[in-house]
């Protein structure tokens, strides 16, 4: 059906475009005599398909405007979402809760959005008379009502009116604290009076701060971790840090936060809620015990958690159930601030009432919305926060991909920055509601690690685990080896562990402070040349024998932390790159370096190296990260090196 493909057309256009819509808000319809198809709840309009759509009868949706209803608010909305659901045709998608007003309106097309510049006048103290001057009799104001039923009445009533005065149908509705809809029977229709009242209200506005990024200090290391645990009461959560021009404006003090401190629409309810921290304590110790403070206080009075933290000097901090809920919620107090910059043009803001808060808050159909929107993530790992280093391609790649997939957000730390960001981008797309980035990384630079710890509690609020796993091999004998590949080989292998325990430990330590069950992981991909000598391989056996005793060591120093200190041991991979690379790989150097006696060519040392190993299989990533997160559930392992070699090694 020609209509309902420029339904989705328009649907996707304005719900790609953050300008108009965030989190997947606003909605969209088109009907015909019979029929009305609009945006099912909980769907996003960026990504909608045909199947997104509730499809309605539109005779039994219009007896909802006739039909009488309880007087108590809470059955009234249960009464008519029951005969909106009588009305729908499709039974496995729950309409809008906004569709009778969709159905109200005679244009063919309605396209609701809770476009920026919109709610900047919508959410302003003299939004009814900004209105009518900058639209006169082109568009109908709607003050403040509860959505649902009673809204819809509104809007019924003075559709109505308009038509009665003015003989004509309204093409828009101005809706305080809320948003817009615009009804014609064409899309390029729509676009057009969408177009100019944007450019209408952006002429009349004036904004001053910028999205230009700003720095997030150092300091966010030392802070943010321990929060997170401040609130992990419910489980692990998510935290992401994003710092700009405009977000330093209002947090640069208290009366600047004010501005910000109280909702100003529905859509901000259901993803940040409608209470907020600000902190601005300088010193750390004082933050920290400010934040312990305000958010024991906050939580005991709402009974849940925040969702949003200001902390002038380090920016705004979303907490999220998952990585995915950070993004919406960021993006939708953000855009919150630019509506509270909008609205000074406008008389200034005008924040929700607190019983209009209330409704919002306890409202079934928002209530629905927030669960759909949370998304989902399950695993063995769910929201734990890991690190895997040479993640980029190989074995440290498999991993990441096992972990992923098991609910962790993973952090790509790699020197190859163009495989290293092709590997988050697809690990990210095997993920649900957690996610993967990359951080290029030197392991044997301490300021590069500096900067990856930055970086993870930047975006993912702390850190759970770290997987040493980068690694290096030069074979060669003694009279091969040159010193210089003899202290490449260490330097990373052996060296960069200490370096990496290091930085993440500090991390851990004041993680744990905070959170006297919790528990962090630094688990080492060593080597079964760990657990014994390798002939004409002594650099790399050399440094992974000290790995181990650097796990043992680390692990007697971090005990008392509660974090344990781990190697795996793996066999040979011998599909990944570090064997079967054609030009450099373990098959090519043992060839060249004699290892194998009698061996003429590369499938000669594959099958040397194969008939050595009992199970007769070599070890893939997935077979090592059983050991992982067998080491991770547990808490009375630390110190130990497991071997995972299919019965190459065995240990005594």
């Amino acid at each position: 059906m020609k209509e309902i493909e420029q339904l989705i057309e328009i649907s996707r256009k304005y719900g790609h475009d953050k300008r108009y819509v965030i989190a997947g808000g606003g909605n969209t319809s088109y009907k015909n005599d019979e029929k009305l198809w609009v945006k099912a709840s909980g769907t996003s309009l960026a990504t909608i398909t045909e199947e997104g759509f509730a499809i309605l009868d539109r005779k039994r949706l219009g007896l909802i405007s006739e039909k009488t209803y309880s007087t108590d608010a809470a059955r009234r909305e249960e009464e008519v979402k029951n005969d909106l659901a009588a009305a729908c045709l499709t039974n496995d998608r729950r309409p809008s809760v906004e569709t009778s007003m969709h159905n109200a309106m005679n244009g063919r097309f309605v396209v609701h959005l809770h476009p920026t510049a919109v709610n900047g006048l919508m959410c302003s103290q003299n939004a009814e008379a900004e209105t009518t001057r900058l639209f006169g009799d082109s568009a109908i104001f709607i003050p403040y009502t509860d959505p649902g039923y009673t809204l819809f009445k509104e809007v019924e009533n003075r559709i109505r009116a308009y038509r009665s005065k003015f003989g004509q149908e309204p093409a828009v509705l101005l809706l305080q604290n809320h948003g817009i809809f615009v009804g014609a029977d064409t899309i390029a229709e729509v676009e057009t009076i969408y177009g100019k009242v944007m450019a209408t209200i952006e002429a009349a506005a004036f904004t001053k701060e910028s999205d230009e990024a700003a720095e997030i200090s150092a300091i966010a290391q030392e802070v943010v971790p321990a929060i997170r645990m401040m609130l992990g009461a419910g489980g692990l959560k998510t935290l992401q840090i994003r710092n700009n021009r405009r977000i330093e404006s209002f947090a640069a003090s208290a009366e600047d936060f004010t501005k910000i401190s109280v909702a100003f629409s529905p859509d901000i309810i259901v993803y940040c809620k409608s209470k907020y921290i600000y902190l601005n304590n300088s010193d750390k110790d004082e933050l920290l015990a400010a934040a312990e403070e305000e958010i024991k206080a906050y939580t005991a009075k709402n009974g849940y958690a925040p969702k949003v933290l200001l902390i002038k000097g380090i920016g705004l901090v979303a907490v999220g159930d998952h990585a995915a809920g950070c993004e919406i919620i960021l993006d939708v107090y953000e855009d919150m601030m630019r509506i509270a910059e909008i609205a000074r043009s406008f008389g200034g803001e005008h924040p929700m009432t607190q019983a209009q808060i209330d409704f919002i808050d306890n409202w079934e159909v928002e209530n629905y919305r927030r669960k759909v929107s949370a998304g989902k993530s399950s695993g063995r790992v769910e929201n734990k926060i890991i690190i895997v280093t040479g993640a980029a391609q190989g074995f440290g790649e498999g991993i990441a991909r096992c972990l992923i997939r098991e609910g962790a957000n993973i952090v790509v730390a790699d020197l190859n920055e163009e495989v290293g960001q092709k590997t988050a981008a697809d690990l990210s797309s095997e993920a649900r509601s957690n996610k993967a980035i990359f951080v290029k990384t030197n392991v044997a630079d301490t300021a590069s690690l500096q900067q990856l710890i930055h970086q993870t509690v930047c975006t993912f609020g702390g850190l759970d685990v770290f997987v040493s796993n980068a690694g290096v091999l030069r074979a060669g004998g003694l009279e091969e080896m040159t010193p210089e590949n003899f202290e490449f080989v260490t330097k990373i292998n052996y060296n960069a562990y200490f370096y990496c325990t290091r930085a993440a430990s500090r991390v851990m330590k004041l993680q744990n402070r905070y959170a006297p069950d919790n528990y962090g992981d630094i688990i080492q991909i060593n080597s079964k040349s760990g657990l014994r000598g390798s002939k004409a391989n002594f650099a790399y056996a050399g440094g992974k024998f000290g790995g181990i005793g650097l796990t043992q060591s680390f692990a007697l120093e971090l005990a008392p932390y509660r974090i344990k200190v781990n190697s795996v041991c793996p066999g040979n991979f011998y599909e990944g790159p570090l064997w079967s690379n054609p030009e450099n790989g373990l098959f090519v150097q043992y060839l060249n370096a004699g290892k194998v006696p009698g061996a003429t060519s590369i499938e000669d040392v594959r099958k040397f190296y194969m008939s050595q190993v009992p199970m007769h299989k070599g070890t893939g990533p997935d077979d090592v990260t059983k050991a992982i997160l067998y080491l991770i559930d547990q808490t009375c392992e630390t110190g130990q090196a497991v071997p995972v070699t299919g019965g190459q090694v065995m240990m005594s």
